[in-house]
């Protein structure tokens, strides 16, 4: 009902009398008929206006009732209608809250089986698809028994009602059992899924770095080109890993997660070997241009000191004894073999070097290095030899002063903590003090052997020196 703004009384007007208040208080007998009947029409428009709100209040709850047929309270059909509609509302919740498990551990076990192939990953698997035939079995039973019954029915009884309750009811037992079963499976799966969630987690950065080493490789390439070195070898190993980075844009969904991610690892580990050797390779090429002409350097100063051989085995020839210098006969032939070698390798080695066959010339200039100390050893041997046979034909006395020395060690050693040695350690002390003194005897005479002298006394401390590291290792092994 509208209200209506209050009009302003006329001055002339009694206060609260309008036109309307005058016509009312006509008397009746004044009214025309015709204008009697109009009256009567218009108040029984106005009775019937007032009594319509009246009339509309009592026939809409019939109508949203459907058409007054069904009774709104009270009634055993009603109760048990409603307790009906309770056991299904909480049926059609068990069934959403198992579905959605269904759905997340289904998610679990693809990504485990999209990583791992192992008995227990397979186990799970098959476990997991017997679970759902469970599941779908229940889940038929939940449809059957909300299809079977229309709760909304305008003529549902009670005892439907009572059989739908109790059949809803017993779904939803059977959904939140099976429930409960799903959730046990889902808590065994969690060392499964958390290593493939790990190597998951491994896999992208895993490509990436890949992706991001062979880019690496590829521009130290082209920084070695720049500078005028070649990489051949280097840009052959690079372009073998392009159907590798083929595969891997590929995806692990073609090729799988293990095999995707250790072709990943092994791609950026080859990539990287590359990129170091590339960045290395001027440092390389610097290396190989010292070692040329350091090795050059070195042949020409082992070729004047195998000149120097010759003298030195005169000398040896005329003061000594044959067996003292008989074994050095060939070092200058030797000398000179190997020298002309090691410049024929260096020759080489500097063409390997000037075509950059990286490779080939460090395998060389190591040839060269060989062939160079077995002659610095050669030469040295003979002027080593001729001091040593010069010192012990001057005072051989220090030389047998050294060797007894090192046998009263090792015998106080021996005898450390014990009243009689052990057999096992006074044996050979023992030898070595006879040796010692037919070594000594054979200094005597008009040529002593002063070489088989002095080898036979290195031979011996190097016994008497086996024995001591036995007793200490025993000792050792005791305490």
């Amino acid at each position: 009902m509208t209200a209506t703004p209050r009009q302003p009384e006329s001055p002339s007007e009694p206060r609260g009398r309008g036109r309307f208040a005058r016509d009312v208080q006509r008397p009746v007998s004044r009214v025309p008929g015709r204008s009697r009947r109009a009256l009567r029409d218009s108040l029984a428009d106005t009775l019937a206006l007032v009594a319509l709100p009246l009339v509309v209040a009592l026939t809409l709850p019939a109508a949203f009732a459907g058409g007054g047929t069904r009774r709104w309270f009270g009634g055993r059909a009603e109760s048990q209608r409603a307790e009906a509609q309770a056991a299904k509302d909480a049926a059609a919740a068990a069934f959403y809250d198992l579905d959605t498990a269904q759905r997340d551990l289904r998610i679990s076990i693809e990504t485990i089986a999209a990583v791992d192939d192992s008995p227990a990953a397979r186990r799970a698997i098959t476990d997991f698809e017997a679970l759902g035939r469970r599941i779908d079995e229940a889940s038929h039973q939940y449809i059957n028994a909300v299809d079977a019954h229309d709760l909304d029915r305008d003529d549902l009884d009670a005892s439907t009602a009572v059989r739908a309750r109790t059949e809803l009811a017993k779904a939803k037992d059977d959904l939140d059992n099976v429930k409960r079963e799903l959730d046990r499976f889902a808590d065994g799966l969690g060392p499964l899924l958390g290593k493939a969630e790990t190597q998951l987690a491994r896999l992208v950065p895993a490509v990436e770095r890949a992706r991001q080493g062979l880019l690496a490789a590829s521009n130290a390439l082209d920084a070695v080109r720049t500078s005028g070195l070649k990489a051949d070898d280097l840009a052959a190993r690079l372009a073998a890993l392009a159907p590798e980075l083929t595969k891997l844009n590929q995806g692990a969904g073609q090729h799988g997660v293990p095999h995707t991610l250790e072709r990943a690892e092994r791609v950026a580990r080859e990539a990287e070997a590359v990129r170091v050797e590339a960045e290395r390779l001027p440092e390389k090429a610097a290396e190989i241009d010292h070692r040329l002409v350091s090795l050059r350097t070195r042949a020409q100063a082992l070729t004047t000191r195998a000149e120097q051989v010759e003298p030195v085995l005169s000398e040896l020839r005329r003061r000594f004894t044959a067996a003292c210098w008989q074994d050095l006969q060939g070092v200058p032939d030797l000398a000179g073999e190997n020298v002309r070698q090691a410049e024929l390798k260096l020759k080489e080695a500097q063409t390997a070097r000037d075509e950059q066959r990286w490779p080939d010339a460090t395998a060389l200039l190591s040839t060269v290095r060989a062939l160079l100390n077995t002659t610095d050893e050669s030469v040295s041997a003979a002027g080593d030899r001729l001091r040593r046979l010069n010192a012990v034909q001057k005072d051989p006395q220090q030389e047998i002063d050294r060797t007894r020395f090192a046998i009263r060690d090792a015998q106080r050693l021996a005898m450390a903590g014990r009243n009689t040695p052990d057999p096992r350690h006074a044996r050979p002390l023992d030898e070595s003090v006879a040796r010692l003194e037919r070594a000594i005897g054979t200094l005597e005479g008009r040529h002593p052997d002063y070489w088989h002298f002095l080898t036979e006394t290195e031979a011996v401390r190097q016994s008497v020196a086996g024995v001591v590291s036995q007793i200490r290792e025993e000792r050792g092994a005791a305490h």
